[in-house]
């Protein structure tokens, strides 16, 4: 990719976040991330181009230093900062414009700085050969998987149901989604194949921002966010049934639609449990049996027939909540800290920069975090190690995973390149075998100034939902027809058979 000669139509509009826009190119597994800023400071942008370029830089740095160690290089894919010809970037941003959801329009593309984040596109992933078929990706946004045990937490119902679960109702009475989700992330977490099957069927029943299928890079289902409609099951069926007609239950090519999404989330599941080589020991009782199941959750624990079987320690999703769980205190636990240190800045705020408050993202940084005391000796030391934590374990609980799958061939089966690339093999008679790759990203550093933010909006998701007493709010749409019921009304095909 030469920066000289970038062209604007050689790219499109991919998707965004809050803070940043996305566009990717059309023919190379290629994304730019550009970053956004308020609309009415369009005219006066509010940092100077070094600034914009630093930002990027620690996204960078804080991804391949620090979060990189603590989650398995295998997993991170840090990118790099380009910059990028200004005439390029305004015409890019006028050629997206279009695209954007109008509720994200309350923010510009940074047009002014040329600074853009480059790394693969997770959605399109380059292949170690080409194939007949267009991968699919799967992203998921998994959330906090662990109750918290903190002598700090001030209300009971904390430790018994799960962050997301509250946040459910809160969003719901807010008015940010019409309908709850019925996804439990402690489900997903907890490496029992049954719970994190429910998992992931609600996923896909209600996916809001938490779930999307990528099909060749284009996304062919998610939700959109304050929208009535439900997602298109059957069109996803439709995307999914090619995939999996190779099963054991084919009759003459036709698959139920139940089989085709049983087949997809088996395979899903497998991917997301398996190992990225190097320890696959399995881990039993994480956290607690107490705390591992949320009282919101929809699963019976009555159903599980082998007990809990815990999540390889080489998974994407241990390593995920084994960082998570480095907010040992809860945010009421944090406050006062936070608090201790806001104080030392201003009394001495030179010290902002030798305390890393902003970065650099390198390896002492790591060290503060990994090397904080047990016990509290009152130092602001101390308490800076535990906001490091805290921020670090805030990116895990906010960030994605992305699980490419592609069908594989019975060529591939002898193929020791294959492993090379870090790909993953799923030989099961059924569901068909698929070659896996996941990846994290959205791994941004959280900032320091923003803890105080955090407790508002964790109190007054637990005042929400102790208020409603975990009743469903008023005004919020009744779930969609369970999965498999849609899934079964789709095939209402009669075969005969010659006997």
């Amino acid at each position: 990719m030469e920066v000289d000669k970038m062209d604007e139509d050689d790219w499109k509009y991919h998707g965004e976040g809050n803070k940043s826009l996305v566009v990717s190119h059309v023919q190379l597994s290629r994304v730019l991330r550009l970053l956004k800023y308020p609309a009415e400071d369009s005219e006066n942008p509010p940092q100077t181009p070094e600034q914009a370029f630093r930002q990027l830089q620690n996204i960078v740095d804080f991804s391949s230093n620090v979060m990189s160690s603590l989650l398995g290089e295998k997993f991170i894919h840090s990118g790099e900062v380009v910059k990028l010809p200004l005439e390029f970037v305004r015409q890019l941003s006028i050629k997206v414009q279009h695209h954007r959801p109008a509720w994200r329009c309350d923010k510009v593309m940074d047009i002014y700085s040329g600074c853009a984040l480059c790394l693969p596109n997770l959605t399109s992933p380059v292949l170690h050969q080409p194939t007949h078929t267009a991968p699919l990706c799967i992203e998921i946004k998994p959330k906090c998987g662990f109750l918290p045990s903190s002598k700090h937490v001030s209300k009971d119902i904390k430790t018994k149901v799960c962050r997301f679960c509250m946040h459910q109702h809160y969003k719901v009475a807010s008015g940010k989604w019409k309908r709850r989700s019925l996804y439990c992330p402690l489900d997903l977490f907890s490496g029992n194949r049954q719970r994190m099957y429910f998992a992931v069927r609600h996923l896909i029943e209600e996916p809001q921002n938490n779930f999307k299928i990528f099909k060749g890079g284009q996304c062919i289902y998610s939700s959109k966010e304050g929208s009535d409609d439900s997602p298109d099951l059957n069109s996803l069926l439709h995307h999914l049934r090619p995939y999996f007609i190779f099963g054991n239950n084919r009759i003459n090519s036709h698959m139920s639609g139940k089989a085709v999404m049983n087949d997809f989330i088996q395979v899903l599941v497998n991917a997301l449990l398996r190992g990225g080589g190097g320890d696959s020991g399995v881990v039993t009782d994480r956290h607690g049996e107490g705390r591992s199941f949320c009282e919101a959750s929809f699963f019976n624990k009555e159903r599980i027939r082998h007990g809990s079987q815990g999540l390889p320690s080489s998974s994407v999703l241990f390593r995920i909540l084994q960082t998570q769980m480095l907010d040992t205190l809860d945010i009421e636990g944090l406050n006062p800290l936070y608090r201790r240190v806001e104080q030392h800045l201003q009394d001495f705020p030179k010290e902002r920069t030798r305390l890393q408050m902003d970065g650099p993202y390198n390896e002492a940084f790591l060290e503060k975090l990994q090397k904080c005391p047990a016990e509290d000796d009152g130092s602001v030391e101390y308490a800076v190690a535990k906001v490091h934590q805290y921020r670090v374990a805030m990116t895990a609980k906010d960030c994605s995973i992305m699980v490419a799958l592609v069908p594989s061939t019975e060529e591939e089966v002898d193929d020791e390149s294959v492993s090379s690339q870090r790909w993953l093999r799923d030989f099961l008679s059924r569901p068909p075998a698929f070659s896996s790759l996941v990846s994290i990203l959205d791994l941004d550093p959280k900032p320091f100034d923003s803890i105080p933010r955090q407790l508002r909006l964790d109190q007054n998701i637990v005042s929400c939902y102790l208020r409603t007493g975990g009743a469903v709010p008023k005004g919020s749409l009744p779930p969609v027809p369970g999965i498999f019921v849609a899934a079964e009304r789709e095939d209402c095909t009669l075969l005969f058979h010659p006997v």
